[in-house]
């Protein structure tokens, strides 16, 4: 999937940005493995503490005290800020709770928000729950779901 993302923003000259919490810049990795992907890959923001959020993609610490960290909310605005913050055409962003600890009755390990959008305002969200299958398959199924996100939202 990276490979035809990579193939398909080169040939239309579109460029991207990650904003990753959860998988850790894996995403950007994943991408960046590709041979021509300097011509596509923009930047990653890895974003992992709430206040690298605020500061590097201007989330609103008020969305982040409404609904947390891991929520549509703010992959959303994670999403908006890659974009406004970059050189990118389009943009991913993830947060979610990869495990062993960390999750709730509300919010278990293995739920990931996912956001993708585009600089003209087109915008995807994917709510997932992986499950507890374990912090590695969470984070490798977060970069699936991704970079699938990624071809639908170009």
């Amino acid at each position: 999937m990276a490979g035809k993302i990579i193939a398909d923003f080169t040939a239309r000259g579109l460029k991207v940005a990650t904003a990753e919490s959860c998988t850790g810049g894996l995403i950007a990795g994943a991408l960046t493995e590709i041979a021509g992907s300097s011509a596509v890959v923009d930047r990653g923001f890895v974003t992992y503490s709430n206040d690298a959020k605020i500061q590097m993609l201007g989330v609103d610490p008020a969305t982040l005290a409404a609904h947390g960290a891991v929520s549509r909310q703010t992959a959303v605005e994670m999403a908006r800020g890659a974009v406004s913050r970059s050189e990118a055409d389009f943009a991913v962003a993830v947060t979610g709770i990869a495990g062993p600890g960390g999750g709730s009755a509300e919010k278990p390990v293995g739920l990931v928000h996912l956001s993708a959008t585009g600089r003209t305002g087109t915008a995807l969200h994917r709510e997932m729950r992986y499950g507890d299958i374990g912090r590695d398959a969470v984070r490798l199924a977060t970069v699936r779901t991704a970079l699938e996100m990624l071809a639908e939202v170009a």
